[in-house]
């Protein structure tokens, strides 16, 4: 996620509890939960990678460490080449297709790169790609369990998109040198109709924090807004969702200027006044598989919600 405090134009708007409440303890009785603590693993397993700017070595490694657990899947590697400020560079988003017994798709996207202007530090981006990878990661087991024996999932199709190239290439933020993934994707599916089946796309990003504090994001559509807020609700997580508004650019972007119904569940208040964010202190230790586990379950509910509309 790219530097959007100092490079977005934000509309902070208090709706809500003013005060970040600690994380309270998951629900106890009959409501089974979603695995946060494997999300946290393999977060765990993607930060040691190391950096992953793109062209260097790390991000070679990312793109081979998502081939190998989906290797069982449908994945469709998107190959194209970005015009960046650095000049041309080769990307790679990874598309995990999951069949549904409904006509309709409902895509989870995250980036999995770090920035390449970071390059000359050890900036692993713990919460600010890999949380959200290993969150989709997760996700994608329950999904795989849910389609085992060659069954259908009840609902939509749903896709699990991991795009390349978000971050800037400069820290001068600007959106023609970044989200290269998602514009590229949202540009394809565009020209060859895959847009029109997209029943919701949701995008997850730096939200492992242990300080769990989701924004509304303004650009947002505000029925999915209502559908994420009911399944918080399910669970008693109110606390975490939607006490502030804010606009953020990030790869939901290309799809809400193409008309795709859209949200961006994005969490950038990041350490103390967001301290953590691009630095080296975004590491392992800021992330937490309790945040990950309240994710995963509204996630998997909206899902749900989504496929009983």
């Amino acid at each position: 996620m790219s530097g959007w405090m100092s490079k977005v134009a934000r509309c902070m708007l208090q709706v809500g509890v003013a005060t970040l409440l600690p994380l309270a303890p998951l629900a106890a009785g009959a409501q089974a939960h979603f695995n946060g603590q494997k999300a946290y693993d393999y977060a765990r397993d993607f930060v040691a990678i190391g950096p992953r700017w793109p062209t260097s070595q790390g991000h070679g490694k990312a793109e081979q460490f998502l081939r190998s657990h989906f290797a069982h899947d449908q994945v469709e590697e998107d190959a194209f080449t970005a015009d960046t400020s650095i000049g041309p560079v080769a990307m790679r988003n990874y598309i995990v297709r999951y069949p549904g017994k409904k006509d309709g798709v409902i895509v989870l996207g995250s980036h999995y790169e770090t920035n390449y202007w970071l390059r000359n530090i050890n900036f692993v981006g713990a919460n600010d790609g890999a949380a959200t990878v290993g969150l989709l990661m997760a996700i994608g087991d329950e999904l795989r369990a849910q389609a085992a024996g060659g069954r259908k999932l009840d609902g939509y199709s749903v896709w699990l998109v991991f795009f390349d190239g978000e971050e800037s290439f400069q820290t001068q933020w600007s959106n023609s040198d970044a989200l290269f993934g998602s514009r590229h994707l949202a540009a394809k599916w565009g020209r060859d109709g895959t847009l029109g089946h997209i029943k919701a796309f949701i995008l997850a990003d730096m939200i492992g924090d242990k300080d769990l504090d989701i924004q509304r994001e303004s650009q947002s559509a505000d029925w999915l807004v209502a559908l994420v807020r009911q399944a918080a609700r399910k669970y008693g997580y109110e606390r975490y969702f939607f006490q502030q508004e804010e606009t953020v650019e990030d790869d939901h972007v290309p799809f809400v200027q193409r008309g795709v119904p859209s949200i961006d569940v994005i969490d950038l208040d990041y350490g103390p006044n967001d301290s953590y964010h691009h630095t080296v202190q975004d590491t392992l230790d800021k992330i937490s598989a309790h945040s990950l586990t309240i994710d995963g379950d509204v996630f998997m509910e909206t899902i749900r919600l989504i496929d009983a509309r």
